[in-house]
C-alpha cells in the first residue's frame, strides 16, 4: 500500500513540475513571438519557437506520465513505463525538426542582408526576463526529477536550461545588433536553432538506447556484482544482465552457489539477492535470479541425462535390489553427471549384496560416459 502511495505522490510531482512549466512556457511563447514580431528580432522569434517547443516538451511529459504510471497488467508485465521513453524520443524528433526549420529560415534571409529588420531595444528587457524565469524553472524542474527519479522529466529540466541560455545568446545577438553589428541578430538566431537540434539528438539517442535494451553503466553494474558477491551463499556470477525502463532498471543474474545445498537453500539465497538489489539501488525494479551449481556455459553440448533416464539406469543395474532404492539424486557438474543412491542401513550390514551393488555402480560409470560417479548413501 505504502509503495502504491509513493508511486501516486510521484506522479503528482512530476504532473505538477510539468503544469507549472507548461504556464509559463505559454506565456514565454506568446511574448517572445509577439515581440519579436513586433520588435523585428529575428533571435527573438527564434528563441519564442525554443518556448514553444518546451510547452510540447510538456505536454508530452504531462501525457506520458499518466500512461506510464499505469499499473502492470497481463499484456505489460513489467509495467508502462516505456511510453516515457518514447515520449522522449517524440521531443527529440519534434526538437530536430524546429531546430532545422529555424536554421534554415535564417539562412535564406541571410542571403538578402539588407532585408535584416533591426530589433527594438525593449526587446533586451523581454531576454531578460526570459533568462530568469527559464532558470528558476530549470532548478525547479531538476529538483522534482530527482525526487522522483524520472529521466524525462530531468530531459525536459535541461530543456529548460537550454531555453535559458539560447535567451542569453539572443541578448548578446540583440545588444550586439544595437551597436552596429547588422547580422548578429540572424547569427544569434542560428546559435540558438543548432542548440534545440542538438538537444534533439541527445534526447533521441537516449531513448533509442533504453529502447533496445541498452545496459546500464559499467560503473553501475560493478556496484550491482560487488553487492550480489557479498551475500552469503554467492559463490560467483557468471551473467550479470541489465536493462533500463523509464526511470527503473532490470537485472538477470545467473549465481553460483555449492552444488551440494538443497534447491530450496538456492531458492532463498536468490531471494536474498533480489530483496539485497532493490533495496540498496532505488532505480532497481525487478531482478531475476538464476541459481547455477557452476560456470555452466557451453558444459552440456548435448542434452544431459534426465532423472526418467536415470531411473532407468538404475532399474537395470540393480535390478536385484530395486525394491531397496528408498530415492536417489543427480548432480550436474563439470558437464558430466552424479548420482547419488539412497539406500536403508540394514543393506550395509550385509557384505555381500555390499560388495555386488559396489561393483554394478562401478559398471555403470564405465558403461555409461555421461556418468562419472555413483555415490550410495544409506539411511538410519
Amino acid at each position: 500500500m505504502s509503495e502504491l502511495s509513493e508511486m501516486e505522490q510521484a506522479r503528482k510531482l512530476k504532473a505538477r513540475a510539468s503544469y507549472v512549466g507548461a504556464a509559463i512556457n505559454v506565456s514565454q511563447t506568446a511574448l517572445k513571438i509577439g515581440f519579436g514580431v513586433l520588435w523585428q528580432s529575428s533571435a527573438l522569434i527564434a528563441d519564442g519557437v525554443h518556448s514553444l517547443s518546451d510547452l510540447l516538451s510538456d505536454f508530452l511529459v504531462i501525457v506520458a506520465v499518466r500512461l506510464g504510471s499505469r499499473e502492470a497488467d497481463h499484456e505489460h508485465p513489467y509495467g508502462h513505463r516505456r511510453f516515457e521513453t518514447i515520449a522522449t524520443v517524440i521531443l527529440g524528433l519534434s526538437l530536430l525538426v524546429i531546430g532545422g526549420g529555424i536554421a534554415w529560415s535564417v539562412m535564406k534571409r541571410m542571403e538578402q542582408p539588407e532585408h535584416l529588420a533591426t530589433p527594438d531595444v525593449m526587446s533586451l528587457g523581454v531576454v531578460v526576463v526570459s533568462i530568469l524565469v527559464n532558470e528558476w524553472l530549470y532548478h525547479y524542474t531538476k529538483r522534482i526529477a530527482k525526487v522522483t527519479r524520472s529521466k524525462l522529466l530531468l530531459a525536459n529540466a535541461w530543456h529548460q536550461r537550454s531555453d535559458a541560455i539560447s535567451s542569453v545568446v539572443v541578448l548578446f545577438g540583440i545588444g550586439a545588433v544595437l551597436l552596429g553589428y547588422p547580422l548578429a541578430d540572424a547569427i544569434a538566431a542560428i546559435v540558438v536553432a543548432l542548440m534545440v537540434v542538438k538537444i534533439g539528438a541527445n534526447l533521441i539517442m537516449q531513448g533509442i538506447k533504453e529502447l533496445v535494451d541498452t545496459a546500464l553503466p559499467p560503473r553501475k553494474l560493478s556496484e550491482i556484482r560487488a553487492v550480489i558477491l557479498a551475500i552469503e551463499g554467492v559463490e560467483g556470477i557468471h551473467l550479470l544482465r541489465s536493462r533500463q525502463m523509464g526511470e527503473d532498471a532490470l537485472i538477470d543474474a545467473h549465481i553460483i552457489v555449492d552444488p551440494r545445498i538443497t534447491v530450496s537453500e538456492g531458492h532463498s539465497i536468490s531471494d536474498a539477492v533480489r530483496d539485497e538489489l532493490i533495496s540498496r539501488f532505488d532505480d532497481i525494479m525487478d531482478v531475476l535470479v538464476h541459481v547455477d551449481a557452476e560456470n555452466d556455459e557451453g558444459l552440456f553440448e548435448k542434452s544431459p541425462l534426465c532423472r526418467r533416464d536415470v531411473k532407468l539406469l538404475l532399474d537395470d543395474y540393480l535390478a536385484d535390489i530395486k525394491p531397496l532404492i528408498e530415492d536417489f539424486k543427480i548432480h550436474y557438474l563439470d558437464g558430466q553427471i552424479e548420482i547419488e543412491v539412497i539406500f536403508p542401513f540394514a543393506l550395509s550390514q550385509q557384505a555381500e549384496q555390499l560388495a555386488w551393488l559396489k561393483n554394478q555402480c562401478k559398471r555403470m560409470t564405465t558403461d555409461v560416459e555421461k556418468i562419472d560417479n555413483v555415490l550410495i548413501f544409506f539411511k538410519i
